[in-house]
């Protein structure tokens, strides 16, 4: 297991066990304590998505702090769903995903949805989509759906920027 996802998996153990947030491990990468970026958290059941939370920006001090914000609010915090429960925590399946800055696209030519992520902006509305996601077929697809997260209709004008991410599982 990755540590990134060691440490969420810890995170949402201890957060949900006891109400404590850990603190970052001595033993975690330098580059995920020096290093800033986006990060999602992503837990599944069975195969089947249980809580997903995460910031395209970075909002804490470095990758294993964004980590840990993120891996707390997928399990409680995502409105899809009810918060984790303590009888979830041996089933669930985790990843975590590093996110790239965002670069804007001219042209939907730029954008491969297995590669990329995208970013769906109209006016202060924002919606955003990994990459790679089963079910998630075409570049059409994923901009729709990304837009429909956002409550972004057909036919508004909107910005499109794209993203890379390091999966860990």
């Amino acid at each position: 297991m990755h540590q990134l996802v060691k440490l969420a998996k810890d995170t949402i153990e201890e957060y949900i066990g006891s109400g404590g947030t850990p603190a970052v491990p001595d033993e975690i990468d330098d580059e995920f304590i020096t290093e800033k970026a986006g990060v999602f958290v992503s837990l599944k059941i069975d195969g089947h998505l249980r809580g997903c939370i995460g910031t395209f920006m970075p909002v804490a001090d470095n990758i294993a702090e964004e980590v840990i914000r993120n891996a707390i609010s997928a399990a409680t915090c995502d409105p899809r769903f009810r918060p984790v429960g303590r009888d979830e925590l041996s089933s669930i399946s985790y990843s975590v995903d590093v996110l790239s800055p965002p670069e804007p696209v001219a042209d939907t030519g730029e954008l491969d949805h297995r590669k990329y992520g995208i970013i769906v902006v109209s006016g202060h509305k924002k919606g955003l989509l990994l990459p790679d996601l089963d079910g998630v077929d075409s570049v059409e697809q994923q901009i729709m759906i990304a837009s429909e997260k956002a409550g972004i209709m057909p036919g508004e004008d909107k910005e499109l920027f794209r993203f890379e991410v390091k999966r860990f599982r």
